[in-house]
Formats: C-alpha cells, structure tokens, sequence
C-alpha cells in the first residue's frame, strides 16, 4: 500500500504545480510554474487558458514527478474563472475571464430582485461567478458569437478546460464543486436550471456535463503520464475541506491566501444563508452529496501584498510577522481592506479601503498588525454568521494556505475568533484532497471513510485563545465601527 502513488494537478490563480502523495498522505514530489497575468483594464484580470494548459504538461512532465508511478490523478483548480473555447479547434476563443475580474459590476446592479437566485443556485448575484464572465463574452466577443451560431461553442471552468483538453477533446465535464459556482446550477437538483441558463442567455448544450467530484473521466491522451486515469476533480476551496478531512457536518477549514475561504460543512442539508453567506456543493462521492456555507474575504494576503509592493513598508511578506511583533497591539488602528469592495458576509460593491484611528504614535509595526487582524477579524464575522445560519457552534478551526506560517496571524485569529486554531504540518491540503478523490476512484481507498484509515489527522499545531471572551467581543464591536467608515464610498 505504500508504494501506491497518487497525484494531484493544483491549477491556481498565479501558478500551476503538480504534487505527487503516497497513499498515505505524504509528498514525496512536486513541480511548479507561473504564469502570466493580464489585466488589460483597471479592474480586469484574465489569463490565456492555453498558456494555463501548457503549464499543466511542463508540470506533469518534470522529472522529479514522472519519477514515481502514478495510479490515478486528481485535479483541483481555481474557482469561477470562466473559458470560452471552440470544438472544432480545441483553442480558446478569448483570454479566460478570472474570478477577481470586475467588469461585469453594471449587469450586477441590473438585478434588483437578487433572492431568486439564491434560492436556486444558492448564490448571490456577483461579478464573482461565471455566467456573468460568459453573458460578457457573448455580448462582446465576436468569435464567441460565431461560435454559438455554428454550434462549435464550449463553455466552462478551469477543470471543464484542463479534461477537455488532456482527454483530447473526448470529455466536457464539471464536477457539482466547480458547477455550484457558475450561478447556473440548481442547488438541489445538481442540474443545470433552465431559468438561470435562460437570464444569462446560455444554451445548456454549450455547458459541461455535470460529474461527481469522485468520478473516472478516462485517461490522459499522451505526454509522460498517458493512459493515467483521470479520478477526481473539485474546486479548490472544497479540495482543501477534503483534504483537511472535514468530512462531517459542523467541521470547518479556512484557507489563508491571496483572499480567504472558509468553509463549513453541513452535510446532506443545503440551507440557504440568511446572514451573507454562500451555499455551496463541497463534494459528490457516489451517491453522496455534502454540502457547504462559504464565506469569502476578497483581501487576505493580498493586504500583505500592498504592505511590500505598494507602500514599501517590507521587503518581502514573511517581514510582516516580525514588523508586527514589534508592538503589544495596534493601538487603536484599524485597516479595512476593501479595495474592491467586501465580499463576504456583507457584499458591498461600494466600500473601499480605509484606515482609522490614526494618532502621533502610530507607526508602520502598528499597521503591519492592524493588516493581520484585518484577517482575522473578517474570519470571526464570517464564522459568526454560519453560527447563526446554521445553529452550530464549531469546536475548532482548520486553517491551511500560505498566511498560515505566520506564527503571530495564527495566535491573533484564535484570540479574534475564541477557537482553538489547528494548523497541519503538511499545508498542500487543497491537492491532498484531489489525489484523495483519485485514490477512491482508482481503488486505492474504498471510500472518503477509509481515507481516515491511512491518512488521519496528525501533526497538528494548536493555537488557543489567549484573551477572554468578553475582550474579544469588545475588540469586534471596535472593528465593525471602522467597517462602517468604509461603506458609501462608491456612488451606485
């Protein structure tokens, strides 16, 4: 059993990597490559899905990776991008619209009555999802257009475009994880509806055919890993649920990247927010289908981000840890992030970025903290809503991603959010989850349950609380005032 390999194809915002597991859990190779973003208009953010396609094969194909026999591959990609692309050429008809692209913000505000599509997609309207991206493309893309008209269009996400095109054109699928993101698919059926198709003027037959996440799509085509089986494909956000083993109801992940995510699963139920949040597939094994509450934090490492390259205040991102431990507290100062507005649980187009409660002595180590618990802070309000929308108290928080080496950010969000915070040794969760797919597919496990089996929960690095919780409460109601000092700032 242990000279089972499993790999995982982690196609992300900035760059593509291929990790290869043992069949217990541990990374044993991986390979990496960027790739070029555009942003051809203030905010407009877009990539060549070919460029994307091309990164996966030099990825596949890297010798510390083509090393080891691979059973099966999972395949786990940025969400909502959207692709537009031609049957008959198998080439993209446009550069791929990426999630964080805002150019859709007018046909947004069209919409008035925005809980009808809640009800059936379980989200809300936002230039976040796809079928904006595509509705864009159709009304503005002139060889999108043709292509509709000769029937060679095809429409899809990341995943839809990465089996497509390693299957040789033989499979035009999507998993429910990344079809639950589109603003297309019917929440309860794991369908395409109808109604939404027919708002965003999509016909059905240019979409992907709707797939469970743990599912044998065939095999590669060619290259160093032909004839590999394709078992399993999510989002990235719910491959990190799953690889951070929260397969139950009321276990929840945060993952701190360039935004954050955090999840909560819910299991069989699929409850509809009242409180800001998202409700979401985290997964379909055979029969079974899990779902999820999502909320989105638009700016997380990407504050950190703005410290080092637009301000200059570090030389590299890790220096925040170090700048920040330089004072007991931010005294007073507060930084909001909304730079394109607040995603989750607020959804507020009209705010932008601001910082209160200034005084002679504050200084750059009290920003460095302020940005930290800006994180932080934003996780407790979102994990605040899905107490409420889902009557669950949670015991503990799984976090992963790249913020999460930050030792400080760690101890402040456990103070913030009064939750123990529990961090793995072996942070690639997100392809973990993906090559756990490809495991169950290909036989290697015999169900999600099994997985626990051989690859439990271990090495983990708790961060409790350290202030009570009547001094966290206090701490938030400060936080939400300045929230309040960021919104209004954009006139509708």
């Amino acid at each position: 059993m242990s000279q089972t390999f499993l790999g995982a194809v982690d196609q992300g915002t900035t760059s593509t990597r291929f990790i290869v597991f043992d069949s217990e859990g541990n990374l044993v190779a991986s390979s990496q490559i960027e790739f070029t973003q555009h942003f051809p208009h203030s905010g407009w953010v877009e990539h060549d899905a070919e460029e994307i396609y091309q990164s996966v094969l030099k990825c596949m194909s890297s010798p510390s990776v083509t090393a080891y026999p691979i059973k099966a591959i999972g395949i786990t990609n940025q969400r909502e991008t959207a692709v537009a692309w031609s049957s008959a050429t198998g080439k993209p008809l446009y550069r791929a619209i990426v999630w964080q692209d805002t150019r859709t913000i007018d046909i947004v505000r069209q919409y008035t009555d925005k809980a009808v599509f809640q009800h059936v997609t379980g989200l809300p309207v936002a230039n976040y999802f796809s079928a904006l991206k595509f509705k864009w493309m159709l009304d503005h893309v002139p060889a999108v257009q043709e292509a509709a008209r000769d029937g060679s269009l095809r429409l899809g996400t990341i995943d839809s475009w990465l089996i497509y095109k390693l299957t040789g054109g033989k499979r035009h699928v999507t998993d429910v994880s990344n079809a639950s993101r589109t603003l297309l698919m019917d929440i309860h059926t794991l369908r395409w509806s109808q109604s939404m198709c027919a708002e965003f003027g999509i016909n059905m037959e240019w979409l992907p055919e709707i797939i469970p996440s743990c599912y044998d799509l065939g095999s590669v085509e060619d290259g160093p890993m032909a004839a590999t089986m394709i078992g399993g494909c999510i989002g990235d956000q719910q491959g990190s649920l799953i690889g951070q083993r929260c397969f139950h109801p009321g276990q929840a992940k945060n993952t701190y990247g360039t935004g954050c995510f955090i999840l909560l699963n819910t299991g069989p139920r699929a409850p509809i927010s009242r409180h800001g949040l998202i409700t979401t597939v985290a997964f379909q094994v055979g029969q079974t289908t899990c779902y999820a509450m999502e909320g989105s934090i638009a700016i997380a490492g990407a504050g950190v981000r703005w410290l080092k390259d637009g301000l200059g205040i570090i030389q590299s991102s890790a220096e925040i840890e170090t700048l920040a431990r330089q004072v007991p507290s931010t005294d007073g100062v507060h930084f909001v992030p909304a730079f394109s507005g607040l995603f989750a649980p607020r959804w507020r187009d009209d705010a932008r970025g601001v910082i209160v409660g200034l005084s002679h002595g504050s200084n750059k180590s009290h920003l460095a903290r302020a940005v930290l618990e800006a994180v932080s802070f934003q996780t407790r309000e979102i994990l605040d809503a899905m107490s409420l929308d889902s009557n669950t108290h949670l015991e503990a928080l799984k976090v992963d991603g790249g913020m999460t080496e930050n030792d400080l950010l760690m101890q402040i969000q456990a103070d913030i959010a009064h939750l123990p915070i529990k961090r793995p040794k072996m942070r690639e969760t997100t392809a973990l989850g993906a090559a756990m797919l490809a495991g169950v597919a290909s036989g290697v496990y015999k169900g999600l349950e099994d997985v626990r089996h051989h690859i439990p929960d271990r090495d983990m690095e708790t961060f409790e609380p350290q202030i009570s919780p009547e001094e966290s409460k206090s701490r938030l109601k400060v936080w939400k005032k300045a929230v309040d000092k960021s919104l209004g700032w954009v006139e509708q």
